[in-house]
């Protein structure tokens, strides 16, 4: 009497008819029932076969479709995604998320595209990012990964333009480090970034802790919104500690201005000062010196962002560190999600830094608590 074939037998006729072509990708394989009937045996036996098929990647089942054949990773198009991140031309903290995502792209199974606009000026920046959105468009690239441009007048302006041009282009869009909208407001977009109302809150209890009653805020015009999420926290912490924060302690100008400087009214051993960046703090702590101020002595200061240079200061500056590498990794996610679902609801994901604390936040007549 001759032998039913066992499952591992109909497992390598099949394997053999997909990779002959017999079965294409995006083809629907036989069912489970019309195979049992061919070879003879029970459906489980078949369902064993297809599962192993599946467990390999080879076919997927369906619900109510049936079991298609998968692409082969020998015919799967490489993805492509262009990078447009202008703050690396001013902030370290977009080197290391471009650093990251080239990297990525090197590991993984897309392409990345570098136009490298990371002019120091903004207005340069400015005009350099329209023609990389130019070529990304022409280039029919995958996505591209865009960090909002700011220090500009009619930065919001550009960004939505932007980003519309993408859209109507096709093209996903995931924004890195901060929105185009100013809070509450929310985009359309997928957005990956540091927990900014967070930051700012564990930076104004820091201040708190290290016995600041005067606490202060220090930002550039035109700066990105994620300042002024940041500015919320600080301001919520101070209330909940019944400390206040008058709009006189808020200073929106450049940290070299002595006029600025003169505003702060600085109370000797009282005042903390927060910055929106480490790179305005620096500035503003050799300003601070010029008029005979001394960091940790008269005053604290700290600021966000943790670049390699804040360590090196004459006052070794206490910063917040961005979770670049996170970003990075979490910003692939979400296009990954984006293109294999593009009607999917947008997801905003805001993760933890850290807290780096060092000389500038600690009064030289008071023991570091």
């Amino acid at each position: 009497m001759e032998s039913k074939p066992n499952y591992r037998f109909i497992y390598d006729r099949l394997k053999q008819d997909i990779s002959d072509g017999v079965y294409p990708p995006g083809a629907l394989m036989p069912t489970e029932l019309s195979l049992s009937e061919q070879y003879g045996v029970s459906r489980p036996t078949v369902a064993r076969a297809y599962n192993k098929l599946q467990d390999e990647g080879m076919i997927t089942k369906k619900k109510g479709m049936g079991t298609v054949v998968n692409e082969s990773p020998r015919e799967r198009r490489k993805l492509t995604f262009g990078l447009l991140l202008p703050g690396a031309g001013e902030s370290e903290i977009f080197s290391v998320i471009n650093d990251r995502l080239l990297t990525l792209s090197e590991e993984g199974s897309f392409n990345c595209i570098w136009e490298g606009a990371t002019a120091s000026n903004a207005n340069i920046r400015r005009e350099l990012i329209a023609g990389c959105c130019d070529n990304y468009i022409s280039r029919k690239v995958d996505g591209v990964f865009f960090s909002p441009l700011e220090r500009v007048p009619d930065a919001g302006t550009v960004n939505r333009e932007i980003c519309t041009r993408l859209t109507e282009a096709g093209i996903p869009v995931v924004l890195i480090d901060r929105d185009i909208c100013e809070m509450p407001q929310r985009s359309a977009y997928d957005m990956v970034s540091l927990d900014n109302f967070s930051a700012g809150c564990i930076m104004a209890r820091h201040l708190i802790e290290r016995r600041c009653s005067d606490i202060h805020f220090f930002y550039r015009p035109d700066s990105a919104g994620s300042v002024r999420i940041r500015l919320a926290g600080i301001r919520e912490t101070l209330h909940a500690a019944g400390i206040p924060l008058p709009e006189s302690n808020i200073h929106c100008g450049e940290p070299d201005c002595r006029s600025a400087i003169a505003g702060i009214g600085i109370k000797r051993g009282e005042t903390g000062i927060i910055c929106a960046n480490d790179a305005t703090a620096a500035v503003l702590m050799s300003a601070l010196a010029a008029e005979g101020y001394e960091i940790s002595t008269d005053l604290l200061i700290c600021a966000f962002d943790d670049m390699k240079y804040s360590m090196h200061l004459r006052h070794p500056l206490t910063s917040f560190r961005q979770p670049c590498r996170e970003i990075a990794d979490t910003s692939v996610e979400l296009m990954m999600r984006r293109i294999a679902s593009p009607g999917i609801h947008p997801l905003a994901v805001n993760l933890a830094g850290t807290l780096v604390a060092r000389e500038s936040t600690s009064f030289n007549n008071a023991s570091d608590l």
